[in-house]
């Protein structure tokens, strides 16, 4: 019994798995020949650009077979130190062979984009597609060379691999996998029909994407960017409003430490949220003469109740009344984002907290019913210790993710993105419909 019909079979399932992707920054690179035509049901399924990854091994020169490394577009090159070394390939050698091997990649890599550009990887996820893998050593290269190329997030998504195989892979950040084969025989012993891939069909894949990505792109229309003001008692607070053509979902955000609306950080945060297809509130919680007074900054009270007035406010749109809101909070804005989440008839779908400070939300926690995830650096001890704690309290769904390296304002390279790419998944999944798709089931062998 084949577990798939054909490659676009396998790549509409493997879509399915991937659906809380959809609307954020994600670019899909099959590996050809197989491996497009079911990255181009993955790209359909999440509306994102396709591209291909082309990599060559570079051969030991007395030993063809061997891999002493392996090259990508870009320049990106990976190396196994131990092969050279055994085996005592000179520089003079590995050159040799490089130059041989790019020639091909380069020639391959113009037939299929015929003048396209390559896309760009840097700061985004990407998402690996091959029809099934069996050994795995051009899914490790390519996972290897995209990080090169500067992705932020390597995902490898295949519909069949050896279980054993799976365990072992350490390149990619994530893997999605339909079937674990335990007594794995070879790829094509899973598709009823699996016949070979011409250049032609790759090429003509990758234009039918480009054409679907352009009309989607087109149909999205303008949305809303403005400066608004929001009355709050006897205050109107500062902020700046993003939506987009069709809005199911907003977040608004709960500034901490005396930031407002101006944050780079929390801008930057918004600018993944919007590419998701989420609308952003950006606020001043603090007017400027407020923000003088240290002690406002952790007025929870305070901040909870200009919160739930901007909440309000967006109730009273009628681009905004429709859609769920969520709370994004950092530092001590995470405290007023829980505390007003716990209001009675708070009706708030989400919340992510970076950096936060939930424990300041005290004993409203236990009040808390919308999902809630909590982000910490690794290198921020006292925070994750008080995030550990409030978690400890709370009855609404919560996760912790601490980010490996990262410091209390995530300062350290791509720890910032890899938050605002939790924070996007998170708010997907419960506050944007196309979030609440069921996964496609998992087959075990």
């Amino acid at each position: 019994m084949y577990e798939f019909r054909d490659r676009v079979d396998a790549g509409r399932r493997l879509g399915q798995r991937l659906a809380q992707l959809r609307g954020q920054d994600v670019v899909v690179l099959g590996l050809p020949r197989g491996g497009v035509p079911v990255a181009f049901e993955v790209a359909k399924a999440l509306d994102a650009p396709l591209d291909v990854i082309v990599v060559r091994k570079l051969g030991v020169p007395f030993q063809p077979e061997v891999a002493m490394g392996a090259i990508g577009e870009g320049n990106a090159r990976v190396l196994d130190a131990r092969v050279i070394s055994l085996s005592g390939v000179t520089e003079a050698d590995l050159q040799a062979v490089e130059r041989r091997e790019r020639d091909l990649l380069e020639s391959r890599v113009a037939g299929y984009r015929q003048g396209r550009v390559r896309a760009d990887l840097k700061g985004r996820t990407v998402i690996i597609v091959d029809d099934g893998i069996a050994t795995g050593s051009t899914a490790r290269v390519a996972c290897r060379v995209a990080r090169q190329l500067g992705a932020a997030r390597v995902i490898l998504a295949v519909p069949v691999a050896p279980t054993q195989m799976l365990a072992s892979l350490t390149e990619p950040d994530d893997v999605v996998c339909l079937i674990s084969a335990r007594n794995f025989q070879a790829v094509g012993y899973h598709y009823s029909d699996f016949s070979p891939i011409a250049d032609e069909e790759v090429v003509q894949l990758l234009d039918a994407a480009a054409r679907r990505l352009h009309r989607v792109l087109a149909a999205e229309g303008p949305g809303v960017e403005e400066e608004v003001e929001i009355p709050s008692g006897a205050i109107g607070l500062q902020g700046n409003l993003h939506l987009p053509a069709r809005c199911n979902g907003i977040v608004v955000f709960a500034h901490g430490s005396g930031s407002g609306r101006h944050s780079p950080r929390n801008r930057f945060v918004a600018s993944v949220l919007q590419r998701a297809g989420l609308g952003t509130l950006l606020l001043d919680l603090l007017t400027p003469a407020e923000e003088v007074n240290r002690e406002n900054v952790f007025d929870i009270a305070l901040l909870a109740r200009r919160l739930m007035a901007a909440t309000r406010w967006l109730g009273t749109r009628n681009d905004t009344s429709s859609g769920l809101v969520g709370y994004f909070g950092a530092s001590t804005g995470a405290g007023a984002a829980l505390w007003a989440a716990a209001e009675p008839g708070a009706r708030i779908g989400a919340i992510v907290s970076r950096g936060g400070r939930p424990d300041l939300a005290g004993p409203r926690l236990a009040a808390v019913r919308a999902p809630t995830l909590l982000i910490v650096g690794s290198a921020d001890p006292q925070v994750l210790a008080l995030n550990r704690q409030a978690m400890a309290l709370m009855r609404a769904p919560t996760r912790l993710e601490i980010i490996p390296g990262a410091t209390h304002l995530f300062e350290e390279p791509g720890t910032l993105t890899q938050a605002a790419t939790l924070a996007a998944e998170w708010f997907i999944q419960y506050l944007l419909p196309a979030g609440n798709e069921e996964p496609a089931p998992e087959v075990q062998l």
